[in-house]
């Protein structure tokens, strides 16, 4: 299948302008950054907002400072879904970065077009054997590794303790489903406009309640492989939970719809809320005089169960040598212990490595901060999203038509997954012909 299969010509037409204000024109960046003619310059697109994205200008900085050969210049390009669309439209025009992050599941994506440079060859063995091995599942595409991990997560169930406490609520959280929806009745008030639980309605959610029944999202075969009864039972659990009145859906779409649960925890109106641990360091820091909070696994059903996330970095493959190279340089630095400790430390994504997990400063942070090693804890328990071609565009539909029965729960929940779990199908396999 050949690159313009993946976007269409409206696409590229629409963005192509866009994406050439971000990209690389090296004789204007010589200009306009002072940048000395001895250093290759690389174009690095983040996809982080907010303080996180301060956060890793900071390390882009300290990179150029000290770096006598190479200089990062960083693109914001929005968030995940925005860098992915952005980066399609520069391929087709040939004006691509030659660094950019990469949420996990787009990196079957454009590694099938042959897109991404193998790492391997620009990367030592001794940085690669680092990284954690549940992060690694999603670096590989047909046996080479095309990625690196850079920030990485698992959700996790936020917890108000005081909240639970005066509810005679073990602060520890609930272990499976039955007991999450205890909790979340015992903590909605509906006088007070507090509900039990408010969960962004999200694949990454979704995915957790199909493999804490030990079941797989799309199999081998790339066919969808949870329309049957776990896919069921999952979709029911949130249906009978918003019936109660102990659920919310947040208003917004996409990312909109996870501020606005996150809101609702840290000003009292939830109880508990299901957020990335990229959120940790800002809920902790937002709620630190109103109350306690407490981290937990995701309740698991017949086990417990939950989806990795965040982003990778990649170089890409269109890149000159000398250009990779230098992509590499970057990768090494933020590799090194003592920064992949300071950015999980400052932002609250996992450590990627395991000598910055088995440091002594992780370990001082986790015993003076519990909520941080949860998710270290947890990725015990993490199964490999879904790496088939068009998995990002086929789980927006399929969540797209899961919202219409949790808007109207008088609609069938199995009716829905069975029309849902079609469309998905159709997406794939138009992506995999």
């Amino acid at each position: 299948m050949k690159i313009k299969k993946m976007i269409s010509t409206t696409l590229v037409i629409s963005l192509v302008a866009l994406s050439l204000t971000g990209c690389k024109i090296k004789e204007q960046n010589q200009v306009v950054n002072g940048v000395s003619e001895g250093k290759v310059q690389i174009e690095f697109w983040n996809a982080l907002t907010g303080k996180n994205e301060e956060i890793l200008k900071g390390f882009v900085d300290e990179f150029n400072d000290q770096s006598e050969n190479v200089e990062v210049n960083m693109v914001s390009q929005g968030d995940y879904w925005e860098n992915g669309t952005k980066l399609q439209a520069a391929i087709a025009a040939k004006n691509q970065p030659d660094l950019t992050m990469l949420e996990i599941t787009q990196i079957s994506q454009f590694a099938s077009f042959g897109t991404l440079a193998n790492v391997d060859d620009y990367i030592s063995d001794e940085t690669k054997e680092d990284f954690l091995d549940g992060l690694m599942r999603e670096a590989e595409y047909n046996g080479e590794t095309v990625a690196v991990p850079l920030n990485r997560s698992t959700p996790l169930l936020y917890i108000n303790k005081d909240m639970c406490e005066s509810a005679g609520l073990d602060p520890a959280g609930p272990k499976n489903w039955e007991e999450l929806k205890v909790y979340a009745e015992k903590l909605t008030n509906k006088e007070e406009g507090i509900v039990g639980l408010a969960v962004p309605i999200d694949i990454w959610f979704y995915e957790a309640l199909i493999y804490q029944q030990g079941g797989e999202i799309v199999d081998s075969n790339n066919q969808v492989a949870f329309n049957n009864e776990k896919g069921i039972k999952a979709l029911e659990l949130w249906q009978d939970m918003m019936k109660e009145g102990t659920m919310q859906l947040p208003a917004g779409e996409g990312y909109d719809a996870w501020d606005t649960a996150k809101d609702a925890f840290i000003n009292g109106k939830a109880g508990m809320t299901l957020q990335s641990t990229a959120s940790l360091a800002g809920i902790l820091e937002q709620t630190q005089e109103r109350f306690t909070v407490n981290t937990a696994f995701l309740p698991g059903d017949t086990q417990y169960g939950v989806p990795t996330g965040g982003a990778n970095l990649v170089i890409m493959e269109g890149s000159s040598e000398e250009e990779k190279q230098a992509a590499s340089e970057f990768i090494e630095f933020m590799s090194e212990k003592e920064n992949v400790i300071k950015f999980s430390m400052d932002t609250g994504y996992m450590p990627t490595t395991k000598s910055a997990l088995e440091s002594e400063e992780m370990s001082k942070l986790y015993e003076e901060k519990p909520q941080y090693k949860v998710a270290v804890d947890q990725l015990e328990y993490a199964s490999k999203r879904p790496s088939v071609v068009g998995y990002v565009e086929a789980s927006e539909k399929l969540m797209n038509e899961m919202k219409k029965c949790l808007m109207d729960l008088n609609i069938d929940a199995k009716e829905t997954l069975n029309k849902a779990t079609s469309i998905m199908q159709e997406v794939i396999d138009k992506n995999n012909k």
